[in-house]
């Protein structure tokens, strides 16, 4: 059972929030006034954000220096752009990029073999570390399947409301972002980091384990079937109206402490 969002005593311990871009940030897949003045507002109180996406690295290279935000993980968790510089972290070691390129293409092909509807996502010349293709209309036991693929080749899979995912096995949203955490904002513990999503390639942020706080914006029930880890809490509202919900909770909390 979800536990909806409301006004909790946990807000206003929050210092970091990590987001999910796409369904979660966007409202019909754009960004509105609305959110950029929440990020402004949590970035003039002092809480840090950070947009953990499974878009490109040539999306996120942009994103992350035009935004109000601390920073934007892509493809993943696969690289993290400070907004304090250009060059990307690579969070995922790749020796061979060239290579590594190849090997995923050669399984694409090989996916596309059994799937000839699927397409190589507009984006995908933009990504370094993995594969993308349109979700598209693929069914729940279609993904399942081209998951197996992906494992037989030594792949890993997920997948968005947006895009399909081939991707190093031990790479996902979680793992980068433990990465960051500890290398860049070693100053907050994870109780005072929330994490912000919406489908199964957020799952991982999810994970109570590591983080205790997590948010799901009410168009993740759409996959609650489908989400080994759910969130602990969720927001009436679905998609950047979900999250502006949430940054109006964090700041308000805020405003009572101080006063």
């Amino acid at each position: 059972m979800y536990r909806h969002i409301s006004n909790s005593h946990e807000w206003k311990n929050i210092r970091l929030v990590a987001t999910d871009m796409d369904g979660t940030l966007t409202q019909e897949g754009k960004f509105t006034s609305s959110l950029l003045q929440a990020l402004e507002n949590l970035a003039a109180t002092g809480v840090k954000v950070l947009i953990v996406t499974g878009r490109s690295a040539g999306w996120v290279s942009g994103l992350s220096s035009l935004m109000p935000v601390a920073g934007a993980l892509a493809e993943n968790g696969g690289l993290f752009y400070s907004s304090l510089k250009l060059e990307p972290l690579t969070l995922t070691p790749i020796p061979d990029l060239a290579q590594h390129r190849q090997d995923l293409a050669t399984t694409f092909t090989k996916l596309q073999s059994q799937f000839p509807q699927i397409q190589e996502s507009a984006d995908n010349r933009f990504r370094v570390t993995d594969w993308t293709f349109d979700v598209a209309d693929l069914t729940l036991n279609e993904l399942q399947y081209l998951s197996n693929l992906c494992q037989l080749e030594g792949w890993g899979f997920t997948y968005s409301n947006v895009q399909c995912h081939i991707k190093p096995q031990a790479q996902n949203k979680s793992a980068g972002l433990l990465q960051v955490l500890r290398e860049y904002f070693p100053e907050y513990s994870l109780e005072q980091v929330v994490t912000v999503g919406d489908s199964p390639n957020d799952e991982s942020l999810f994970d109570s384990r590591y983080f205790p706080i997590s948010v799901g914006v009410a168009n993740v029930m759409k996959y609650a079937n489908q989400l080994q880890y759910q969130p602990t809490y969720v927001t009436n509202a679905a998609e950047g109206a979900g999250f502006f919900e949430l940054s109006s909770y964090i700041l308000q909390s805020l405003s009572t402490s101080k006063s």
